[in-house]
């Protein structure tokens, strides 16, 4: 167990551990902001809550799935609340473990902030925006992320929702969680063909959970490299090398890795950022606008066209 975290109560049913809510530098962080960063948290096996204050996901801690549900609870204090049979030491620790993760409490933004705070129209972020809801596994991250190209979201939405109820690992509840690489790997492309719907897709999908099972490719050793053994240029490289990842793809699974120099740039944000700013601006300006930034350029721009998401 962390030791920044204690376990509050056991209970035959369910467990409540809890972890102080701030990020690494001792920044605030803003628990609604960070659930509703971006829109895979729609994607079962998450279940925010409609005011995204909580969320509710199933997810394999060591070897079996459980569902959890994550609040603030009271303020400043996160609350990892653990469904079924009361718990060992090492399905809390995963628990707490997954959960920093997915809440990326392990980054420090305080340098973003300090930029933030001199941007009229950032300023508003330094009260705990910032931080973009990671999957437990970076496995996941891709894999959703690939889902999200030269389609509509509800098709995202179906193809997720398809891999997840035949493939994911049931939980006591019922609900099931993200495949595994494993999973993945063994089923057959008349699956993905005919079950996930997901064309083209299909054989990338199969083909990147086949690597990644054998050991071929870590995608946890690439999102947890820092930048000065891996640059964003190397990184990006080996992403775009992925089946199924192109330029767009790779740029927001780097946000998702915690590299946020890239600006997402596509057919939703540009409007958006023209909208807002209330002309029709080309890439380059867009770029120049948020370079003051560095390596959070393209967080800062993710949070300039996503403010209002929450208010």
């Amino acid at each position: 167990m962390s030791r920044n975290s204690q376990r509050t109560t056991r209970a035959a049913s369910n467990e409540r551990l809890t972890l102080p809510l701030a990020g690494a530098g001792g920044e605030p962080v803003d628990l609604r902001r960070t659930i509703c960063s971006h829109g895979l948290i729609d994607l079962v096996p998450h279940r925010p809550a409609a005011d995204y204050r909580s969320l509710e996901t199933t997810l394999v801690l060591d070897g079996r799935a459980r569902t959890v549900r994550i609040a603030e609870e009271p303020q400043g204090v996160l609350t990892i609340e653990v469904r079924g049979r009361a718990t060992g030491a090492r399905t809390r620790a995963a628990a707490l473990g997954a959960v920093r993760t997915m809440l990326a409490l392990d980054d420090d933004l305080s340098a973003f902030y300090a930029r933030a705070r001199e941007d009229p129209q950032l300023a508003w972020a330094t009260q705990g925006a910032g931080r973009l809801m990671r999957s437990p596994t970076a496995f996941e991250d891709v894999i959703k992320t690939i889902l999200t190209t030269n389609c509509t979201w509800s098709s995202t939405i179906r193809m997720n929702r398809a891999l997840v109820e035949g493939l994911g690992a049931q939980a006591a509840d019922g609900m099931r969680a993200f495949p595994s690489p494993e999973a993945m790997a063994n089923a057959a492309l008349a699956f993905y063909r005919d079950g996930v719907r997901a064309g083209y897709r299909g054989p990338y999908l199969r083909t990147l959970a086949k690597s990644v099972a054998s050991g071929e490719l870590d995608l946890e050793a690439l999102r947890a490299t820092p930048r000065d053994r891996l640059d964003d240029e190397a990184l990006e490289k080996q992403l775009r090398a992925l089946p199924g990842v192109g330029p767009y793809a790779a740029a927001h699974i780097m946000m998702l890795f915690g590299r946020r120099h890239r600006l997402v740039l596509d057919s939703a944000t540009r409007p958006k950022y023209a909208r807002l700013t209330g002309r029709k601006a080309k890439d380059a300006t867009i770029v120049r606008r948020f370079a003051r930034y560095g390596p959070d350029a393209g967080l800062a721009f993710w949070l300039f066209i996503t403010r209002d998401w929450i208010e």
